[in-house]
């Protein structure tokens, strides 16, 4: 749940609202370095709507940035990964002539990146300036935490140099401490655990719409070896093997004739109906625990009859639930 993905996390919640600049009716400006911003409003070709909503991630090391920015790159957001401050103004320019391909950026900036970290401010204020719709994510946890995190993976904190890691940790608060009181949401993660952060980012950015979840329904042969990725695995050698059939044989389970053959053998439409019920059970649970992406692997002898011909059709059911699906036949044409 943090950098390193290693524990849990947030004891509250707590969000500030903050007001930014008016200043949405001006032109694009130059700042120092020559990154220009526009409003969009008056400059052809970047209509007022295109420009993207921000969110600036921030906060502790080890108190669960990555998660927060994964699941906001899962929820459809563009992430970019360790910034530098000076440069959000071009990324929202890059986005607002995207012509509405890129409408949400997450940024997170860090102190992997504190050299540049004295420019956030100027950058915020100057997107604030020209109306940019933006939020500030701060992911806070106690030092007890921290520490155990850091030890657990056995990485010194970015800011420790020589001393201990409480002195990395006390060193980064300082440094971090103006951003935290003008952040929009701040999550203590000292307490909660991957899935559990996931839930509060989703309650924030999701929106109304359930988070989506997408499957990958992939047909194997088990002489090839089961999937390294898979999630669920099925094995369809319960069912007789078209291979045996002379007809058949030359033909995959794509074909109309060994799909029918294979639907049709005494228990195949049974273990459809009562394992797409289940999905649709275990669907529901990864979607609460924050899953996104589920591999299935439907197995059978060569992975070219059987297993192709009901992996098309458990997707087909997948599909009429709503689940983003993608079929994948693996083995089909090894032999």
């Amino acid at each position: 749940m943090t950098e390193h993905e290693t524990g849990p996390a947030p004891e509250r919640d707590r969000t500030q609202q903050e007001t930014g600049g008016s200043g949405a009716g001006r032109t694009a400006a130059r700042q120092d370095d020559g990154a220009q911003v526009s409003t969009g409003k008056e400059k052809a070709g970047v209509p007022e709507a295109a420009i993207p909503e921000l969110v600036i991630i921030s906060g502790m090391s080890g108190a669960g940035r990555s998660t927060a920015a994964k699941c906001l790159e899962d929820l459809g957001w563009f992430v970019v990964d360790n910034l530098p401050p000076a440069l959000i103004p071009t990324m929202v320019e890059l986005g607002a002539r995207s012509q509405g391909n890129v409408a949400r950026i997450a940024v997170v900036v860090d102190v992997r990146g504190r050299r540049f970290f004295d420019n956030l401010r100027e950058s915020l204020a100057d997107l604030d300036a020209r109306g940019v719709t933006r939020r500030t994510v701060f992911l806070e946890s106690s030092d007890d935490a921290l520490v155990r995190r850091f030890e657990s993976v056995r990485r010194p904190h970015p800011l420790q140099g020589d001393g201990r890691i409480v002195d990395g940790i006390a060193a980064e608060r300082e440094l971090l401490r103006e951003l935290r009181g003008d952040a929009d949401l701040v999550i203590d993660t000292s307490s909660l655990n991957v899935h559990e952060l996931r839930a509060k980012m989703d309650a924030q950015f999701a929106g109304e719409e359930e988070p989506e979840l997408r499957a990958t329904v992939m047909s194997f042969g088990f002489k090839y070896g089961l999937p390294v990725d898979a999630d669920l695995v099925v094995d369809m050698r319960f069912l007789p093997n078209p291979h045996w059939v002379p007809e058949l044989r030359p033909y995959t389970g794509l074909n109309e004739e060994v799909a029918s053959y294979v639907l049709s053998q005494p228990g195949a439409k049974e273990f459809l109906d009562q394992y797409a019920e289940m999905l649709r059970l275990v669907a529901a649970g990864y979607r609460r625990e924050g899953k996104r992406y589920v591999t299935i692997a439907v197995g059978c002898t060569g992975g070219k009859h059987r297993s192709v011909a009901m992996s098309e059709k458990l997707a087909a059911r997948l599909a009429a639930e709503g689940v983003e699906t993608v079929v994948v036949h693996r083995d089909m044409g090894r032999e």
